[in-house]
């Protein structure tokens, strides 16, 4: 077996032991409808919605992956916005009746970020971070959904490589989530040939800018303009298709991005435009006065990487060159391979050596997972059916259909949003 054989196996059984089971997506709605409750019985919250978005609402989630929460304060259909002293008062509130009720753990207010958020931990060991009024957050997390569907290797990538060598931790200095899905849509459209488009052909402009008004009209400004962009990008007979497999897209991913140090002193990164931007010639990023800058391509010119700072953007670039070293160094030696690529309590659950021959998932199960490790208890059917009925959907798509946002939409609608509509 090749090396990269051996790698493509490798990120195959990796992906098989931290996708989402059914269970990981019923627990996430139960602790959605938890909180539901508890924004309920406060009355200055009288009328707001629970809604999730980040990886979860993405689907760029793994099965221990954090949930991020927005609470959507009542004003009709209309669009609210609310000053940060208010978002703080809210948050203040829900911090409050959390404590009384007992069941959540490690609650911690950071009221003087930028953004005020409330993060806690649940009973069943995922940490939540609750926000106010962050619709925003959720049209970015829907957009990079549909992004998914042009090319679902866009999902597959680099989530657990970058917890496993700490890089994935803006308390600490590190990338955050949101700007690791954003250096690989980056890598999909600057790789050849390009797989993504530049944003700017997807939702030319600024998305943030045109969520004002009454919000169903907006929210489907938004998702008739992306449906159009993504089904005439998808279509276009001219374009070239990129057959790299998951081990070739992930080794130039390493290679790309490995002396990113080196050039975030000069460049940015611009998924809007889809490729790196001189710094002095770029009007909408000056004075610089960050370590790397990975343009928010919905929320221009935000930095979606503001908080990185050098020392960690060294390491950063680091970890991409050691990883790069490690799996051309390790040729055969799988746990060499696995070592690189996941945490230990992860690789824990891999198969050993050899590696995929008679797995014990070959025949469609997975390795079992010590029960510590595993989301705790089972909940309401409902839950279960959306999400069964919402892969059956999947299954029954096929990658040469026109994406149809609206019907995506309509999805989101039904699973991500739990709230009437009447």
């Amino acid at each position: 077996m090749s090396g990269g054989q051996l790698l493509e196996l490798t990120l195959r059984d990796i992906l098989h032991v931290i996708n989402p089971l059914r269970e990981d997506w019923s627990i996430r709605f139960y602790i959605i409808n938890e909180l539901q409750a508890v924004v309920q019985s406060i009355e200055s919250l009288r009328g707001a919605t629970v809604e999730p978005f980040g990886s979860f609402v993405s689907n760029l989630f793994t099965r221990w992956g954090d949930l991020d929460i927005s609470i959507e304060l009542s004003n009709g259909s209309h669009i609210l916005s609310a000053g940060k002293k208010h978002k703080q008062m809210l948050l203040n509130d829900v911090l409050r009746v959390l404590r009384t009720k007992g069941g959540w753990r490690n609650l911690h207010f950071f009221a003087n970020a930028r953004i005020p958020i409330l993060k806690l931990e649940t009973s069943h060991s995922i940490s939540c971070d609750i926000s106010i009024n962050n619709l925003s957050g959720q049209m970015k997390s829907k957009l990079l959904f549909w992004m998914n569907e042009i090319d679902g290797r866009f999902r597959d990538m680099i989530k657990e490589w970058a917890k496993a060598h700490n890089i994935n931790d803006p308390k600490f200095g590190s990338l955050n989530s949101y700007s690791l899905s954003l250096l690989v849509v980056f890598h999909f459209q600057t790789c050849v040939p390009a797989i993504f488009p530049p944003l700017k052909e997807i939702y030319p402009g600024n998305m943030v800018d045109d969520l004002i008004g009454v919000r169903a009209l907006a929210e489907k400004h938004v998702e008739e303009t992306c449906a159009v962009n993504i089904n005439r990008y998808r279509s276009d007979s001219s374009r070239l298709t990129n057959h790299s497999s998951l081990s070739q897209l992930f080794m130039s991913f390493l290679e790309k991005f490995s002396d990113i140090s080196a050039k975030a002193a000069t460049q940015g990164i611009s998924p809007y435009t889809g490729q790196w931007e001189d710094i002095d010639t770029n009007m909408r990023w000056l004075p610089k006065t960050y370590a790397v800058f990975i343009e928010d391509p919905f929320e221009q010119p935000v930095n979606t990487a503001r908080t990185v700072s050098n020392k960690q953007l060294a390491r950063i670039s680091n970890s991409f060159q050691t990883t790069l070293n490690m799996v051309n160094a390790a040729n055969q030696d799988q746990s060499m391979l696995v070592s690189a690529l996941v945490r230990p309590q992860i690789s824990q659950f891999l198969v050993k050596p050899p590696f995929r021959c008679q797995s014990s998932h070959s025949n469609g199960t997975r390795p079992q997972i010590p029960r510590a490790m595993q989301p705790a208890g089972r909940v309401q059917d409902q839950f279960q059916n959306r999400r069964s009925q919402k892969r059956q959907n999947e299954t029954n798509q096929r990658p040469a259909q026109v994406v149809h946002i609206p019907k995506v939409h309509s999805q989101v609608q039904q699973v991500w949003r739990p709230r009437s509509e009447s």
